[in-house]
């Protein structure tokens, strides 16, 4: 092989493994986001559990209906 040869296929080669490693690391950052967002779910959730157990969960039926008004 002469060097222009090995030069445009190592060429080829590197655009393949970048294009590759991009959408990996698009995946990535989804998946970030996709958990982000469970994370805010869940963090909800367990405040509603600390204040049931803190308040009982007659105040917490009570807190409910009033942001629902």
């Amino acid at each position: 092989m002469d060097m222009d040869a090995i030069i445009a296929d190592t060429d080829k080669r590197l655009s393949v493994h970048e294009a590759v490693c991009e959408e990996r690391y698009n995946a990535i950052l989804e998946s970030f986001e996709k958990g982000t967002k469970r994370m805010e779910r869940i963090e909800y959730l367990l405040y509603a559990v600390i204040a049931s157990v803190f308040f009982g969960k007659d105040f917490l039926v009570e807190l409910v209906k009033n942001l629902i008004k």
